[in-house]
């Protein structure tokens, strides 16, 4: 029996597991789908809530709809969709930007927490008869 011969495992594919598995690739890889399922969050809020609301306000005007024909020739800009993702935008950052506001003064909180006090200096008459203990202790 002939004895296969073994691969060389590739030494990329180490390089690729430590990288992988570092501590920020996880926790990128976390936010990437917890941001994908606040967006969907978000969407849903405008779609279903505040473009509603803003329809009754208009007068039964529903934005999404809303489109620009370009002279018959059957192409139209939705215009009202763009201006749906511009409020889809500025409720994402609205929430981002409270959220890490709230960080920030958690943080701040978590550094102005004073540290322990260092204990009490030694006082000097102790120092000198440790002093003296320890040269009576040589002799």
């Amino acid at each position: 029996m002939k004895n296969k011969p073994t691969l060389a495992k590739p030494k990329w594919i180490d390089e690729f597991k430590a990288f992988a598995l570092k501590g920020n690739v996880v926790d990128l890889a976390v936010a990437v789908v917890i941001g994908g399922a606040f967006g969907k969050i978000v969407t849903s809020l405008v779609n279903d809530i505040i473009m509603p609301c803003v329809g009754y306000l208009t007068g039964g005007i529903n934005l999404t709809h809303e489109k620009l024909d370009l002279g018959g020739t059957g192409v139209s800009l939705s215009y009202g969709n763009f201006l749906q993702s511009i409020i889809d935008f500025l409720i994402i950052a609205l929430s981002i930007f409270f959220a890490i506001k709230a960080l920030s003064r958690f943080r701040a909180q978590e550094q102005e927490k004073p540290a322990d006090a260092p204990p009490p200096a030694t006082p000097e008459d102790t120092v000198l008869l440790r002093e003296i203990r320890d040269l009576l202790k040589k002799d």
